[in-house]
């Protein structure tokens, strides 16, 4: 099981300060915002990936995955009516599935609430359409380039549209294609899910609909700094046999980001040597 940390975390360092600070603290690697590489991230060209992926694994780390995938370019949506921009809006998505793969890393998260919002005057039922149509020509994309494409379940607070695994579930098995999966943020399974994490761990990666865990507190700062217990989530994956990435996330950086940085893998660490895992 390897520990990466999302970049943003670390966003007012240069790249290789980024590294260099997280391959010291013991980190495996980084889950990589994309807009933190460029405002235009779709852009970035096959020869500036294979550059920036040489950053990051000179310092003896590797990119794990990307997450806040639709940031940048502004006023990207896959649920709005508007069909040339929800046409545009999966270029940006399809591109992302290759940068992924240049990157070296495995999985996208697709979380991005404003971009998946329900436009007004419209109905869930509208934007699970828009949604599950995007996501399926996603999926194809993932499927050229050898990634996993993620939906991830938010709270209420930051989305309406897909709350728990158990909508995104249902999304992934209509599109039915194995580049297509959820995953489970601890943060926001916190807030909606009437599960605890482990409980949901049990339940969810035997399905093998799951192919991410990120780790946060439901307070929204790093683990370990709420009343999150990470213990027994980490027995749970120990048990199901969980052999991904696990993705340190904290929105609010506490007591600063290298802080929240330093204080989230000395905590996870400690407790995977308690459990031996």
């Amino acid at each position: 099981m390897r520990i990466s940390l999302c970049n943003e975390v670390l966003a007012a360092m240069p790249l290789a300060q980024q590294c260099e600070y997280v391959a010291r603290l013991g980190y495996d690697g980084l889950e990589i915002a994309p807009y933190t590489l460029s405002d235009t991230p779709e852009k970035i060209t096959s020869g500036e990936a294979a550059g920036i992926r040489a950053t990051v694994e000179s310092f003896g780390l590797a990119v794990t995955g990307l997450h806040w995938l639709l940031v940048k370019p502004a006023g990207l949506s896959l649920t709005d009516p508007d069909a040339a921009l929800r046409a545009r809006t999966l270029e940006v998505m399809k591109r992302m599935t290759g940068l992924c793969a240049e990157l070296g890393g495995a999985v996208l998260v697709h979380g991005s609430p404003k971009q998946r919002q329900i436009a007004g005057g419209e109905t869930l039922a509208t934007a699970l359409a828009r949604l599950q149509e995007g996501l399926a020509q996603v999926a194809d994309a993932a499927g050229r380039n050898g990634v996993v494409y993620c939906l991830e379940p938010l709270s209420k607070k930051e989305t309406s549209v897909i709350n728990t695994i158990a909508e995104a579930a249902a999304l992934v098995r209509a599109v039915d294609h194995r580049h297509l999966r959820t995953m489970i943020d601890c943060s926001a399974a916190g807030q909606e899910e009437a599960e605890s994490v482990p409980d949901l761990i049990d339940r969810w990666l035997p399905t093998g609909l799951i192919a991410h865990i990120q780790f946060n507190d439901p307070n929204r700062r790093g683990p370990g700094q709420g009343q999150m217990k990470f213990s027994p989530i980490l027995a749970a994956l120990r048990r199901q046999g969980y052999d991904g990435a696990v993705a340190l996330e904290p929105f609010e950086y506490i007591p600063d980001g290298p802080g929240a940085a330093a204080f989230g893998i000395g905590y996870v660490r400690g407790l995977r040597e308690a459990l031996g895992c």
